[in-house]
């Protein structure tokens, strides 16, 4: 069994503090339409399948419901960006940018290549998914 990974974070004014748990010590980019509008350009997160343990602010989030089977939360104090997550079911994607020490993190995978517009890219290697892929994949877990 390999050992998971400690991670903590906060938002941008501090209102809200967290730990989590990563299986993988890797994050990836969301190019959907939706993380582009939210982010204002593809969404770099980790994921983890246990919820993230709030260290302090938890009464600052607050969550929209932003399709039928996920929702995005965020401080209400600063606007940050705090999570994407499943209704059901323990998935969390977490923005990269909220963690402390996020170097030692590989980019390892993009997904919904196949919405991300044309006037972008990365350098890096990474494996990719189309948005039917992605939704194939979560459909049979």
């Amino acid at each position: 069994m390999t050992s998971r990974i400690e991670k903590n974070g906060s938002c941008l004014c501090g209102a809200v503090a967290f730990s989590l748990s990563l299986k993988h010590p890797t994050f990836g980019a969301c190019h959907c339409s939706m993380c582009r509008k939210w982010c204002g350009g593809p969404l770099l997160s980790v994921d983890t399948d246990t919820p993230v343990k709030y260290l302090r602010g938890e009464d600052n989030i607050r969550a929209f419901s932003s399709s039928e089977w996920a929702e995005r939360g965020f401080c209400v104090t600063c606007g940050s960006h705090l999570f994407y997550r499943f209704k059901q079911g323990g998935f969390y994607s977490v923005p990269l940018g909220l963690l402390e020490s996020p170097e030692d993190l590989t980019f390892h995978l993009q997904v919904f290549i196949d919405e991300k517009p044309s006037n972008y890219c990365f350098g890096n290697q990474t494996k990719t998914m189309t948005g039917e892929q992605v939704i194939a994949q979560f459909s049979q877990e």
